[in-house]
């Protein structure tokens, strides 16, 4: 059996997909933190199966919760301190994200402007579906930078 110690501050992310935690690591842009960081791909679960988790040891001020809801707001954010779990944070998906997708719409704005971010907001009518600002294109799952 696999141990991998425990941190003393820092967060965990669990119940991830199987095999997204790459990806959740680039998204977040844990490469760019000067922390410890343990991935734990296809661990055995009750609840999914196969999971994921995510060990950082660094303050959750670092953590962006709201590109972490857009990927997958089922994540559970245990934060760490003293080694223990102090809280459990809920993710809730975001109104708006900055530059996690881009508008794949050949006559949108963002595509002539490269300098323009690319800004989505949740729709009000729709569960889970985000609209580019600038032309209201609807963002394809497929589409994901």
């Amino acid at each position: 059996m696999l141990n991998v110690g425990k941190i003393e501050e820092g967060f965990v992310l669990d119940h991830i997909e199987a095999g997204k935690s790459l990806s959740l690591y680039e998204h977040l842009q844990l490469d760019k933190l000067d922390c410890t960081v343990a991935i734990i791909k296809n661990a055995k679960s009750n609840k999914l199966g196969k999971k994921d988790i995510l060990k950082v040891e660094c303050d959750i001020d670092k953590l962006d919760l709201d590109v972490l809801a857009f990927l997958d707001h089922n994540i559970t954010v245990n934060v760490i301190k003293n080694g223990e779990i102090v809280e459990k944070k809920d993710l809730v998906l975001p109104k708006m994200i900055k530059n996690v997708i881009k508008c794949h719409n050949p006559r949108c704005i963002t595509s002539i402007e490269q300098e323009l971010p690319h800004i989505f907001y949740l729709s009000e009518g729709g569960k889970d579906v985000y609209r580019c600002k600038y032309c209201e294109e609807k963002y394809s799952e497929h589409a994901k930078i």
